[in-house]
């Protein structure tokens, strides 16, 4: 047994998340690793791998480049066990309201539930009204792929546009682009978020009023940005079909506000509904994914729906020490509350998942980007990471270097798919080839003496020996997972996006976060609220800070630079 686990049974316990008994035998634990290099853990141990790889489905991951041994795991995970994921874990998969800020259940699991068990809030079973809206779903999206819904003028459907902002842009967005191979090949779809008039005039002015189909998607139906965007796209179909009655034909909406979607126009009839035990940016699964239904049809989405079901079954059963999104969030823990880490990159080795760093983002940054607790305490601890990233060979060539050499650590996750979507089979290799340099190179660096065995000159001759060798050497020991999928399918693609989803959960919960609200968006909308009229007004504005006021007024001066001033 290490000295670490058993000052670990000799602590007594104390309150506060990361104030546990376990936190402070990690700390002595980190201190023990920091000097740690990951070339000498793999030359100690050949089974490495083995030993911190786990296989979920068709979906691998590799940890073993990670500055942990198994002392780290297993203090990590009785971390886990203290701050009870366990039991936060059952909660959410039962329906009870862990979004206690909003009083609110969360459950979009039920959303892909696929083994016909009831899940229930407030004691009723919710999966009948789940899948009857899937049902509607599924039978307009094969009326609109059949070519037998039409336009006002009998032309079929050939581009469907989501209107949305947040979740109900990002989400659908990410998984269209990444099942780009099973698109419709009759149909584009397309996506409005930016209340910017730039991105809904430069979609509309590609489409044909005859043959667009909107999706306007806002659960309340009076998001700004979406609404915005939503009567500008109206105003534009009108202008061409002039008699109101056929915006039905060419508007749907996932909403849950029967009253303003019929004053807009749009039949309740094609009104998806969802809950609001579905939060924003867990919403995909649900109405907000007829985008996808749409692109792909019914069966890839409940395809889609099983993957994410099958990752939601080895999270709810599996030990917490074999699973992995546990061990993922735990990692991302280490990092940044013992190592400092600040941020997290993404970096998919898919053209088609070019669109997932910015998914996590929100899904991430909204979720755990928080500094008050869960019982409204302010912390002292480090919570989530800035989550940024790329698709990996393009980053390659733009911010690896920092990965490298930088002055910080910055924990990654590479994505690749085993096969690949085109045939071109060498590409892919080169591709798969420098997805596996990139995380060996980061984990094991290069020494000054390869570095000058490299330039050909033996480590200690002076002629090669001056201050640019060491611009070229590395020092590695910088952690990374790799995900590698057999290839990138709708269930494969449930299963990833599911596993971060959960990953988040479990970090919220050792974090004591309420993962699920987030009223540090409000306050912004709020002032905006309130600054929107004062553009248009007659008197110089006051009522601000010197520079928020100045900047109104400056912005009235410039908009009008002819109005006598």
């Amino acid at each position: 047994m290490s000295s670490a686990i058993q000052m670990l049974r000799n602590e007594a316990g104390e309150p506060g998340v990361l104030h546990r008994p376990v936190y402070r035998v990690l700390q002595a634990h980190h201190a023990q690793m920091a000097t740690v290099h990951m070339r000498d853990l793999f030359a100690a141990d050949p089974a490495r791998f083995e030993r911190f790889s786990l296989r979920v489905g068709g979906l691998l991951l590799d940890y073993s480049k990670n500055r942990i041994t198994g002392d780290t795991m297993s203090l990590l995970v009785r971390l886990a066990e203290e701050a009870d994921v366990a039991g936060w874990r059952e909660r959410m998969f039962t329906g009870e309201k862990i979004n206690n800020t909003e009083n609110r259940a969360v459950l979009h699991v039920a959303l892909r539930n696929r083994s016909k068990q009831p899940m229930r809030v407030d004691g009723e079973d919710v999966m009948p009204k789940v899948s009857a809206v899937i049902g509607r779903m599924a039978t307009f999206a094969e009326q609109v792929r059949s070519g037998e819904w039409r336009g006002y003028t009998g032309k079929r459907i050939t581009d469907v546009v989501n209107i949305g902002i947040g979740g109900s842009d990002l989400g659908p967005q990410m998984v269209c682009q990444a099942l780009k191979p099973y698109h419709h090949p009759q149909l584009k779809a397309h996506f409005i978020s930016n209340v910017d008039g730039a991105h809904v005039q430069e979609i509309l002015e590609a489409l044909n009023p005859e043959t667009a189909l909107f999706i306007v998607s806002s659960k309340t139906f009076a998001t700004q940005e979406t609404m915005t965007n939503a009567h500008h796209a109206r105003e534009w179909f009108l202008a061409r079909a002039l008699a109101t009655r056929h915006v039905a034909r060419h508007f749907v909406a996932a909403s849950t506000n029967r009253h303003a979607v019929a004053a807009f126009g749009i039949d309740p009839a094609h009104m998806f509904e969802f809950w609001d035990w579905v939060g924003g940016r867990y919403s995909l699964w649900s109405a907000i994914g007829l985008s996808i239904v749409l692109a792909v049809g019914a069966e890839r989405f409940v395809e889609l729906l099983e993957g994410a079901h099958e990752m939601d079954g080895h999270f709810r059963h599996a030990p917490l020490e074999q699973n992995m999104p546990v061990i993922l969030a735990l990692l991302g823990v280490w990092y940044n509350n013992l190592f400092g880490a600040e941020s997290h990159a993404i970096l998919p080795y898919d053209h088609y998942l070019s669109s997932l760093p910015a998914y996590l983002q929100q899904a991430d940054m909204e979720s755990n980007g928080k500094s008050v607790s869960r019982d409204g305490k302010v912390v002292d601890y480090s919570t989530g990471a800035i989550v940024w990233g790329a698709s990996g060979i393009n980053g390659q060539h733009a911010f690896y270097q920092l990965l490298h050499q930088g002055s910080r650590m910055i924990p990654a996750d590479f994505i690749v798919s085993v096969e690949p979507h085109t045939e071109l089979q060498a590409h892919h290799d080169i591709l798969f080839a420098h997805f596996l340099a990139q995380t060996e190179a980061l984990m094991r660096g290069r020494t000054r003496g390869e570095t000058l065995l490299e330039m050909g000159s033996p480590e200690g001759d002076s002629a090669q020996t001056g201050q640019f060798v060491q611009h070229k050497v590395f020092d590695g020991n910088h952690p990374s997972n790799a995900l590698l999928l057999q290839k990138l399918t709708p269930h494969a693609l449930g299963m990833l996006i599911a596993l971060y989803e959960h990953k988040i959960f479990v970090q919220g919960v050792i974090w004591n976060l309420n993962s699920y609200d987030q009223w540090g968006v409000e306050l912004g909308k709020q002032l905006a609220s309130r600054i929107l009229p004062e553009l248009q007004a007659a008197a110089p504005v006051t009522g601000h800070d010197a520079s928020t006021s100045a900047l109104i007024n400056h912005y009235r001066r410039m908009r009008q630079p002819h109005a006598g001033l």
